[in-house]
């Protein structure tokens, strides 16, 4: 009987909240955002548009760790093999 026919969850689950993670990626795209003005604190855009993504990218991955920390990656048994059990089959 496969693990979702049996009602488990089985494999990689992906969730929708991982999406916000493609929003750092924009700043990749050089092209929007080459340009000297408009200035912020004497900075050019070019410099301080890449500082803002910092912030962007940190306040992504926070909020898909609070969104994501509490579900299950795998359910069912939890796999109680100790390293020790492993090595017996080295001897």
């Amino acid at each position: 009987m496969s693990g979702k026919a049996a009602g488990k969850v089985t494999g990689l689950q992906i969730s929708p909240w991982n999406l916000i993670l493609l929003l750092p990626l924009l700043m990749l795209v050089t092209p929007w955002f080459n340009f000297d003005k408009p200035r912020l604190l004497g900075l050019p855009f070019f410099y301080w548009y890449q500082f803002l993504f910092v912030f962007v990218g940190v306040v992504s991955v926070a909020i898909v760790y609070v969104m994501t920390k509490g579900k299950p990656v795998v359910t069912g048994k939890p796999d109680r093999l100790a390293a020790e059990e492993l090595d017996e089959g080295e001897k």
